[in-house]
């Protein structure tokens, strides 16, 4: 994989070599570290509850152990101790026993949000915040993820599995601009500014049944093109996601800009939140594709990323 990324660097050099001055400018002043979150307000979220017909809901995170695969190096792992308990018969005379653990991992893994601090372009962040004042060892100073409110807005589903014919959509396949709008349009919904937009390709299967094929599923993927990002961006969506590990189809688009540009034009670019390793299955079989999206981010002061369990409720 990592062969990949450097050919497409250095065929093509990384996003931003062409880049409008100003790119980086945020509509909502100077000191914004929310970017499209701004999007959501009192208005809109009432607007989201009222999509609300069944109360049935949706785990939108998969499952995470220390087997699930991600990006390399990427890992995790849990560790249950039973602290000051191991020679006696518990705590107190009424025997009191507990469970505590430990997790030691990168919290870049399985179901994720990318935060704005994650992606940059020659280290220039969101807003124009240079790397320097924006990633400190010890956490973000600039752009962390514990400012974040809660997302609760329109959530909608694109099949694109179901637009393309294919049960999983093939590696490298990106979705354009034309493709998205073709595929709202036959599932007759409409994008509008605000949403949380999810994609659904199918490529969570390759995890299912006894021999689940972990390095196919993490080292390619079908996703989100060059021109589907920039269309994301003039609807004015607050996030994307999908049901693959990085969003955006790999192995690159050819002729794009380099390694991993739709996450360039989304994140410092446009302030738009990433999704990765979303469940869309259980949406995808009810064709359910419209529905209120609710996400509450932990609040770990500096997180780049952060693992995530959005629900969806129709």
């Amino acid at each position: 994989m990592k062969s990949i990324f450097l050919t497409a660097a250095f065929c093509c050099g990384l996003t931003g070599a062409a880049l409008a001055e100003g790119w980086h400018t945020s509509p909502w002043g100077p000191e914004d570290e929310l970017g499209a979150a701004n999007l959501i307000t009192p208005e809109s979220v009432l607007a989201a509850s009222k999509l609300v017909k069944t109360g049935k809901t949706y785990n939108l995170g998969i499952e995470v152990s220390k087997t699930t695969p991600a990006f390399s190096p990427r890992s995790m792992s849990i560790t249950v101790l039973q602290p000051n308990q191991i020679t006696t018969e518990g705590l107190g005379t009424n025997g009191m026993t507990y469970n505590d653990d430990i997790f030691m991992g990168w919290l870049g893994i399985g179901p994720q949000i990318d935060g704005l601090g994650h992606i940059g372009i020659k280290h220039t962040y969101y807003n124009g915040f240079a790397g320097a004042e924006v990633a400190k060892a010890d956490g973000l100073a600039k752009l962390g993820l514990e400012k974040l409110p809660p997302i609760v807005t329109r959530g909608v589903l694109l099949d694109m599995a179901a637009f393309y014919g294919q049960d999983i959509v093939e590696e490298g396949t990106p979705y354009t601009r034309e493709d998205i709008i073709s595929a709202a349009e036959a599932q007759g919904v409409e994008l509008k500014k605000g949403d949380v937009v999810l994609f659904h390709s199918g490529w969570l299967n390759l995890l299912d049944g006894e021999n689940p094929d972990h390095e196919r599923y993490v080292k390619v993927e079908p996703g989100l093109g060059i021109s589907g990002a920039e269309y994301l961006a003039e609807v004015g969506v607050v996030a994307a996601g999908a049901d693959t590990w990085g969003l955006e189809a790999v192995p690159f688009e050819k002729g794009s800009d380099g390694v991993f540009a739709v996450h360039q034009i989304l994140i410092p670019q446009n302030g738009i939140y990433i999704l990765e390793n979303m469940d869309t299955r259980e949406l995808a079989k009810d064709k359910a594709y419209e529905f209120m999206f609710v996400l509450g981010v932990t609040r770990m002061k500096g997180a780049v990323q952060m693992m995530i369990n959005p629900t969806a409720i129709r």
